[in-house]
């Protein structure tokens, strides 16, 4: 039995004495920064890592919302609770590693059949997914010694990483997001399987089975296609509930690439806008048919990249992403805006910029963290956090997903997950 220190939201300092409960299989090797063990009385307060729980889910919203860690500061300043810039990076690393580690365990529920699944009767859901563009620091030598005695110093390179966002939210009559919903957004930094399991998990979460439409629309990434049907089949979806598209702007452009090396200014422009109109009508193969055509009589090679993105749109139509008249009949959406806008405010205007490079856990941390902070879902989820972590402090949060490719190849019956009933849970949202 120790006093160990707690800080407050207002700043107030107090000391705790409490007991350390250490883990059954006591391995002798030190509780480490997060411990397995756990300290009872402050795990039923919510009080993390010598934080009140207040404090956290405050500094956790204002690193994921402001632009820097120092910005952070000064309106913790301004508020009149005095933290330096390591403490206030600490304890918003700690709070979104926090989300990771809750986002990891519902997973681990959801395979196992037991994450509660939403109401989705009478529901119109849309779901969306694309990547971003950020970079990445990796330690290629560590530093050895320190100030004047510091004998090597410490290198890093730096590269451009995908993270994937997807967004899934309710949709109203008008196939637009409904009014006074809350989208989930979420986002990782791991591969293409990870992230499109998180996707059928966020549906399952909403009601996806049960729903009239889940609407998916994406750009033509092939990391996409080809792993909506495993998300399909995960969720028990029928096929009249699936509606497939394929982003309009991305289909128009490659009508554009198609005819740029065809014809000329006036022409062009002219031909261009008959195509789109047909494409708008539902008609994609007249559309082809017609690029074939201009295809031959400039008589261009079949190497030509005119070939390429005409055999896109041919590929697209003839699964069935095309089909913009149906679309506009069901009042569902033609385009992926919904994911364009979240990819410029949750990455873009955060992780995205001149000399700005992450750690890959932080990274992920901050995208999960701002994602949960900008859909206003972070009070909520930060509630459900606390109390998981009362039980275990362990914070691992990463996984790995199976090959959806491979499964969908072999013929491997993919099943959903069994519904649950849903539960009431404690929160943490007035805690000091």
């Amino acid at each position: 039995m120790r006093p160990l220190r707690v800080r407050l939201l207002g700043g107030l300092l107090i000391y705790v004495m409490t007991i350390y409960c250490s883990p059954a299989l006591y391995t002798r090797r030190g509780r480490g920064r997060e411990g397995s063990g756990l300290y009872p009385e402050l795990g039923v307060l919510g009080i993390q890592e010598g934080k009140s729980p207040a404090l956290v889910r405050e500094v956790g919203r204002l690193t994921a919302l402001l632009p820097s860690y120092e910005t952070v500061r000064e309106e913790l300043a301004e508020r009149g609770l005095h933290l330096n810039i390591k403490e206030v990076h600490g304890i918003g690393q700690h709070a979104g590693q926090a989300a990771l580690t809750y986002r990891r365990r519902e997973l681990e529920l959801y395979r196992e059949g037991k994450l509660v699944a939403g109401v989705g009767q009478g529901k119109r859901i849309g779901a969306m997914i694309d990547g971003g563009r950020t970079k990445l620091r990796k330690t290629t030598r560590t530093q050895k010694g320190q100030g004047k005695a510091k004998t090597r110093q410490r290198r890093y390179k730096t590269e451009w990483r995908e993270p994937k966002l997807l967004i899934v939210f309710e949709m109203d009559e008008q196939g637009r997001m409904k009014k006074g919903t809350k989208p989930i957004i979420d986002g990782s930094f791991q591969g293409p399987d990870e992230i499109m399991e998180v996707l059928a998990m966020r549906l399952h979460q909403l009601g996806a089975t049960q729903a009239e439409v889940v609407a998916f629309r994406a750009d033509g990434a092939p990391w996409i296609w080809d792993r909506l049907e495993w998300v399909i089949k995960r969720l028990g979806l029928r096929d009249e509930q699936v509606s497939l598209g394929l982003d309009w702007c991305h289909a128009v452009h490659h009508i554009s690439l198609a005819l740029e090396p065809l014809l000329k200014d006036a022409e062009r422009k002219r031909v261009f806008k008959k195509l789109r109109k047909w494409l708008k009508q539902g008609r994609w193969q007249q559309v082809v048919n017609e690029l074939y055509k201009l295809l031959v009589l400039a008589e261009l090679s079949d190497e030509s990249a005119v070939l390429t993105a005409i055999s896109y749109l041919e590929r697209h139509g003839e699964a069935g992403h095309l089909d913009y008249a149906k679309f506009r009949r069901h009042k569902l959406p033609l385009g992926s805006g919904a994911i364009e806008s979240a990819v410029r405010r949750v990455i873009n205007l955060r992780m995205k910029g001149n000399s700005i490079f992450w750690k890959e856990a932080n990274a992920e941390a901050m995208l999960v963290l701002r994602g949960l902070v900008l859909s206003r879902r972070w009070k909520e989820v930060f509630a459900k956090t606390t109390v998981s972590l009362a039980y275990d402090r362990r914070m691992d949060w990463k996984w790995k997903s199976p090959d959806m490719v491979a499964e969908l190849k072999a013929g491997i019956a993919i099943m959903p997950p069994k519904p649950q009933p849903h539960s009431q849970e404690a929160r943490y949202a007035a805690a000091a």
